[in-house]
């Protein structure tokens, strides 16, 4: 199935559903959830996949849910109190690798009823991983390679996140001009806009893939930390 763009009432499904935010409503709208969120979110996915391939052979994109589009209802392994059992955004997840687990690297897509957030990197380092990627930092050439990196996806207007810590680790002078860098418990590169007009035509796939290919180099730098 070709992507045609989503519709009005996707965004509709997902304001009604924020407000009603109840498994009796959901199942009772399940053939429109199935229509208007579903099957365009599948139909992206085989659009895009094709294309994050040719930046990386081995991105994962599984057009399901549970796949490359993540379910609705929220992972009740730690309820919260007054925590929604559901979300109001369809988010997508292209990863690399064979494991689906935010380790490793990827391109993420997220609407919501009024934005678009696109993004790539790695949510989380985990313990092996970080250290990895403390050793590439202090490489020169891949150390310079990233601040290059990152300098441009700012310049460009994307936020580079993901510092989760208050020093810098042990072996890294906190004068050292990738400090900063340093701090951080995972990397990513986010843009977040309001709805665009491409959102509700098959061009959609085109724009994704404009902000996806500028974020593609830290990809590619994240993925060669290996592991």
């Amino acid at each position: 199935m070709a992507f045609g763009g989503f519709s009005d009432s996707t965004f509709q499904f997902l304001r009604e559903l924020s407000r009603h935010d109840d498994p009796a409503w959901f199942e009772a709208h399940k053939d429109t959830y199935e229509g208007v969120i579903v099957e365009p979110a599948k139909a992206l996915v085989e659009a895009l996949g094709p294309r994050l391939k040719a930046f990386d052979p081995r991105i994962q994109a599984i057009p399901r849910v549970l796949g490359s589009i993540k379910s609705l209802e929220r992972r009740r392994r730690f309820p919260r109190r007054n925590a929604p059992r559901y979300k109001n955004s369809l988010d997508l997840w292209f990863w690399s690798g064979r494991r689906r687990a935010w380790d490793n690297s990827g391109f993420f897509l997220r609407l919501t009823p009024t934005e678009l957030v696109l993004a790539a990197g790695m949510i989380e380092f985990q313990k092996d991983t970080l250290a990895r990627y403390r050793e590439h930092l202090l490489d020169e050439a891949r150390g310079a390679e990233l601040t290059t990196i990152v300098s441009q996806l700012r310049a460009a207007g994307d936020i580079v996140g993901g510092e989760s810590y208050k020093r810098t680790p042990r072996g890294m002078p906190p004068e050292h001009p990738r400090a900063p860098l340093s701090k951080h418990g995972g990397l990513f590169a986010t843009r977040t806009l309001v709805h665009p007009l491409e959102l509700g035509t098959p061009s959609f796939p085109d724009f994704v893939m404009e902000h996806f290919a500028r974020m593609a180099r830290l990809h590619a730098w994240l993925v060669a930390l290996g592991g």
